[in-house]
């Protein structure tokens, strides 16, 4: 196609004028765990943990720490990503890598924190961890923790945004009660939330968002500060679960898109399926298990 013809064109469509232009694989077609991950143990695939520190000696982190920040909120309220020891003040950022660690045995994890010792922070510091984890190039950002603020709602909807179109994906706790919280309801997300099947590699998708996918989470064993460990249940526990799995995909088929990482995601859960005369036997407009 000439240069004045593609002038001619809406803005936007150059790249589809001729198909060379699309350096891209023939799309998905049938898709086990085997294709999706068989082999794969992270390798070449950076997790950001935003949470309250990992710490990086726990056996449960296996030495796969390999950068440490924190975000810290200066005298005039603005925050600023400062290099940070290989801390955990809470637990809870460890417990989420050790999970993660555990999945994904070569995956490297960098801790972003944002919380503090009794688990609270500011949005402001969230906002400014996640846009820095974006920013580096992370593959994966695990985010246990959300904000309620409205205020922020439009902030973390950008971010989202960005880190879609960055390639990098969010998978995110859904709060553990049922209130409106960023960034899990933004649809470009992977949220999660618990099962209780103490099975680190089950996986539902749930075909009616906003949460999309349940991972386990209730009395998960987990790594926590100081070298222990601990059982616990939550919503932030079965986040990392997807992250684990999220990573070994990403490092399997570098590139993929998070729209296509996430039907990757749905396409080898664990959800039954309908018999093919159920299937046959539904009415229109009727709900079926998928």
């Amino acid at each position: 196609m000439a240069d004045d013809e593609l002038e001619d064109l809406p803005a936007w469509a150059e790249p589809f004028a001729a198909a060379d232009r699309l350096a891209r694989r023939a799309g998905l077609r049938r898709i086990d765990r085997a294709w999706a991950w068989g082999g794969s143990r992270g390798k070449g695939v950076t997790v950001a943990v935003v949470d309250s520190g990992v710490e990086g000696d726990h056996p449960w982190v296996e030495g796969r720490l390999v950068e440490s920040v924190a975000v810290r909120i200066d005298k005039r309220g603005d925050p600023e990503v400062v290099p940070d020891e290989p801390i955990d003040l809470y637990g809870h950022g460890t417990a989420c890598a050790g999970i993660i660690v555990g999945l994904a045995p070569e995956v490297d994890i960098v801790s972003v924190r944002v919380l503090n010792e009794d688990l609270k922070g500011k949005g402001a510091a969230f906002v400014e961890g996640l846009s820095w984890a974006i920013e580096r190039g992370v593959q994966v950002a695990n985010l246990s923790l959300s904000s309620k603020s409205e205020a922020l709602y439009s902030t973390f909807h950008e971010l989202a945004d960005e880190a879609y179109f960055r390639n990098v994906a969010l998978v995110s706790a859904a709060n553990n009660v049922n209130v409106a919280s960023y960034p899990s309801l933004f649809s470009s997300v992977i949220s999660v939330a618990a099962h209780a099947e103490p099975d680190p590699w089950r996986l539902y998708y749930n075909p009616n968002p906003p949460v999309e996918f349940g991972a386990w989470g209730v009395d998960v064993p987990i790594a926590w500060k100081d070298g222990t460990e601990t059982v616990a249940t939550g919503n932030s526990f079965a986040a990392p679960h997807v992250a684990g799995m999220a990573a070994r995909v990403l490092a399997k088929h570098p590139g993929l898109t998070p729209f296509e990482l996430k039907a990757i995601l749905a396409a080898v859960s664990n959800n039954p399926r309908p018999t093919a005369r159920r299937a046959r036997g539904a009415k229109a407009g009727a709900t079926t298990t998928v």
